[in-house]
């Protein structure tokens, strides 16, 4: 272990690492938004979705002023039903991370799948799965992501709705992005094939499963997850926007879009941190875990070293 920690120390990545104030700064707001959420129950001051922990009278409250009914202090607010907006971010991220990561690995397994399907065996398996992921690139991947999420809405059970939203939104995102994953890989695996080890491979009676999963994926993973890296805040992002909408998280469950939906109501009557906070951490979220995707790509980009 203290090799492999001495080895990745010495190592060109964590050099250009260690020299970008902008890497290292959205690495240090990630991992603090992710380890936040993570230690929620710890750290978080109630359970802000525990009816029984809540006091209607510490409604309204503004950040860092003593309420005058409880005497409690709330600095970063409450909502209407007196639920600490700090509380509430806490839990929240919970929510829109999860969707976030399980919609990125759904898609970046989908598509790296069919990419390396479509690229390994050619012809018309390739042509059918290409046109598909391109008749899918002519739509904006909000409105697929809402159409897939209505069409399993409405399949569900009204009784069971709630249990499952979070999956159907993870489906919805996830169906939506793996055309990006399934190019990319297909590329890859186009250029890989006609090379000499994987016609070695051919030679020797290797199966077209195992020269795909253990010799072209793991020269296409490069790519792969620095695509991942950059959709992941790309999918925070369509979470909170179907959130926003009414038609993702629901409210037993609220994500930082659902938040960010509560607070646009209170926001022109004066209680503006409602709504504020929530959008600021979702803001904080996705430029960090954006600027990381872009730090990446070019730090394993062959063309920049």
């Amino acid at each position: 272990m203290n090799t492999a920690l001495s080895n990745f120390l010495a190592s060109d990545f964590f050099y250009k690492f260690s020299r970008s104030p902008v890497a290292i700064a959205a690495f240090i707001v990630t991992m603090t938004l992710v380890l936040s959420a993570f230690f929620a129950p710890v750290i978080a001051t109630q359970n802000p979705f525990d009816p029984g922990s809540l006091n209607l009278m510490n409604g309204f409250s503004k950040p860092g002023v003593v309420n005058d009914f409880t005497g409690e202090t709330f600095f970063l607010g409450t909502d209407d039903q007196g639920r600490d907006i700090y509380s509430t971010i806490l839990y929240g991220l919970r929510v829109s991370l999860f969707v976030g990561f399980s919609a990125v690995l759904f898609a970046m397994i989908l598509g790296a799948t069919l990419g390396l399907i479509a690229g390994y065996t050619g012809g018309r398996v390739d042509s059918i799965i290409m046109r598909i992921a391109d008749i899918q690139l002519t739509f904006p991947a909000i409105l697929i992501a809402l159409l897939i999420f209505g069409i399993a809405k409405g399949i569900t059970p009204p009784s069971y709705r709630d249990e499952v939203a979070i999956w159907v939104l993870i489906l919805a995102i996830g169906l939506s992005d793996w055309v990006q994953f399934a190019r990319v890989v297909r590329g890859a695996t186009l250029v890989e094939r006609n090379k000499e080890y994987v016609q070695a491979a051919k030679l020797i009676g290797r199966s077209p499963f195992s020269i795909m999963i253990k010799h072209i994926l793991p020269n296409t993973l490069g790519p792969v997850l620095v695509i991942a890296t950059i959709s992941l805040a790309l999918a925070i992002i369509a979470e909170a926007t179907l959130s926003f909408l009414g038609v993702g998280a629901p409210p037993t469950q609220p994500s930082l879009g659902t938040l960010i939906r509560i607070g646009q109501s209170f926001l022109f009557s004066g209680e503006w941190w409602i709504l504020f906070y929530p959008a600021v951490t979702l803001l904080a979220l996705a430029l960090s875990v954006n600027l990381l995707g872009d730090w990446l790509r070019d730090a394993l980009n062959p063309k920049l070293k």
